[in-house]
């Protein structure tokens, strides 16, 4: 039997990086967003606490939710994200996603562009971002409030 296996994976200690991505930019775009799964195989949690990439002058873990009036809403994440403990949490659009602002350069479908990701337990590890189309990526619904700029 074979495993289906994502596109790419990274890996720093416990903690799995699976599938990091980003949808195409249009031009005159000043945002995009990344999106990632985030896999804790070890026995403690571990949190991601900053982002990193290449394109961007600024990049922020951000959250989608709704507030109490039933507006979505988009907000950086104080502190990071937990990563439970034999556990997983993925970043994906209308949810937990990275940011990219003050975009140097538009991410194009087909390319490909490093980031870093730095953990308070296993440390900083570098990725690349798959970028995948404006409309595209890995199935996810694109219910968000960043239009086609990601997020």
């Amino acid at each position: 039997m074979t495993h289906v296996l994502w596109a790419h994976e990274f890996k720093a200690g416990d903690i799995e990086i699976i599938h990091p991505w980003s949808r195409a930019a249009p031009e005159g775009a000043k945002v995009a967003a990344g999106y990632l799964v985030l896999k804790n195989n070890g026995s403690s949690p571990d949190r991601l606490i900053s982002v990193t990439a290449e394109i961007a002058g600024k990049t922020e873990i951000h959250e989608m939710a709704v507030d109490a009036k039933g507006v979505m809403t988009m907000r950086p994440v104080a502190g990071g994200i937990e990563v439970p403990a034999g556990g997983e949490v993925e970043l994906k659009p209308g949810s937990f996603h990275i940011m990219f602002m003050d975009l140097k350069k538009l991410p194009k479908q087909g390319e490909t562009f490093a980031g870093t990701l730095t953990f308070e337990k296993a440390g900083t590890v570098n990725v690349r971002y798959s970028v995948e189309g404006m409309n595209g990526g890995t199935g996810h619904d694109s219910h968000d409030n960043h239009g086609s700029n990601g997020g």
